[in-house]
């Protein structure tokens, strides 16, 4: 169990996709995502195996949650700066997304 003051910590704000790049040199099928988070915030990258479910035609523009303070992670030569989140089914992933639109950089608590 964690304590509330655990909770607050994780820094899960709402992102607008802007770009995605095929990422042929990761282990795993994936995704680079550059993605907007607003004015306070900024851009950051991220690395997602969500290749199953989604086509680069069907993200971009797509708002979705993401952890922006986590440290950064490297694959290969990239640099992740956020968790995108999702639900896992095994190799699946649905990305957790708005269902309205909202501000880039809003926070999820």
């Amino acid at each position: 169990m964690i304590n509330w003051n655990d909770f607050e910590k994780v820094e899960m704000r709402v992102g607008t996709i802007t770009a995605v790049i095929d990422f042929p040199k990761a282990i795993k099928p994936a995704y680079q995502l550059i993605i907007d988070f607003g004015e306070e915030i900024g851009i950051k990258k991220a690395s997602a195996q969500i290749t199953k479910r989604y086509s680069n035609e069907d993200l971009i523009g797509k708002q979705i949650i993401a952890v922006i303070n986590f440290p950064k992670k490297q694959i290969g030569k990239f640099y992740s700066e956020c968790l995108v989140l999702g639900t896992v089914n095994g190799e699946e992933v649905v990305l957790l997304t708005s269902d309205l639109k909202v501000k880039n950089g809003l926070r999820v608590g």
